[in-house]
């Protein structure tokens, strides 16, 4: 198997093309931001057989890992600059899949405008684990947070909720094949353009990571508020519409996680359909005195909200 050396030299250093990473030849980045920006910091883990499958492509991988950091980077305003790489790979890693996840990672990379910084490898573990830092920048004290919603805001969601809780279950063959649920749960689309939008308008925002309840709780808790979640008007795709039929398939879109929409509460009068421009936004509910997520039209909360760690 390719040593470190190698690895670094012949597939990651092709990636770091930018003068901050000195062609990865130091031992850290020297990047100069914009003048008089805030800066914003985020790290996510990728574990194998934990937020991915063993039996996912390695580009798949790639893409996933570049794109839930900077889903984070999304819900707090920030333009996104670069990324610092930490990979612990075990031997199933072996040359061709350290090969797939670098040309997925190059594809990830030009595809979202971001650069290589720098990181780290190391081989020799059980299981996978795949770390990634991004950086973004803001307008100083601009950045969203998730504790500024307040009575009397409305509640919206970007994008459609579920599908890639439908696209694990293809994964793992669960479920008949259908390639754009797939790609959902694979290859995510962080909502980078609608967050920069959203600041000086949103009252609150964060990701939808682990599914919209959980995070509408802790949207909830952290703006000391009560949200109220309307799930008749959730958005669904045509797929996932086609596979909600009753109520627990409802409750199931809204549980499963890994749907890296924006979620976030704004002033009744907010246009928020002009700033979202070609992105989907639904208004789902509206915020109320109280503490934590609750259902509208006295519907009960499951007991699980979505995935906890």
């Amino acid at each position: 198997m390719t040593g470190e050396r190698d690895f670094i030299a012949s597939r990651l250093a092709p990636l770091a093309t930018t003068a901050a990473a000195r062609g990865l030849a130091d031992d850290a980045a020297v990047w100069t931001p914009p003048l008089g920006r805030d800066l914003v910091f985020t790290h996510d883990v990728l574990a194998a057989g934990v937020h991915y499958l063993p039996s996912d492509p390695p580009a798949d991988i790639a893409w996933k890992l570049l794109a839930v950091n900077l889903s984070d980077l999304a819900a707090m305003g920030a333009a996104p600059a670069g990324v610092l790489l930490g990979l612990a790979l075990s031997a199933a890693e072996d040359d061709d899949w350290r090969r797939a996840f670098t040309q997925g990672l190059g594809q990830a990379l030009d595809h979202f405008g971001v650069a290589l910084w720098g990181g780290d490898t190391v081989s020799g573990i059980s299981a996978a684990v795949l770390g990634l830092t991004a950086i973004g920048h803001v307008e100083p004290g601009t950045a969203l947070s998730r504790a500024g919603a307040r009575p009397g805001d409305h509640v919206w969601v970007s994008g459609s909720i579920g599908d890639a809780g439908l696209g694990l279950a293809i994964a793992q063959v669960t479920l008949p094949f259908d390639k754009a649920l797939l790609s959902r749960f694979r290859r995510p689309e962080p909502r980078l353009s609608l967050g920069r939008a959203l600041v000086g308008m949103a009252t609150a925002c964060l990701d939808v990571s682990d599914g919209l309840l959980i995070d509408a709780d802790r949207l909830a808790k952290a703006s000391g508020v009560g949200l109220v979640i309307d799930l008749a008007v959730l958005p669904l795709s045509m797929a996932a519409a086609a596979r909600t039929i009753t109520d627990a398939d409802l409750l199931a879109r809204a549980t499963a996680g890994d749907d890296y929409e924006l979620l976030f509460t704004a002033p009744p009068l907010a246009d928020i359909a002009a700033i979202a421009g070609r992105t989907r936004v639904t208004r789902i509910g509206r915020v109320e005195a109280g503490a934590g997520v609750m259902l509208a039209g006295g519907k009960i909360l499951p007991d699980r909200l979505g995935w906890e760690h």
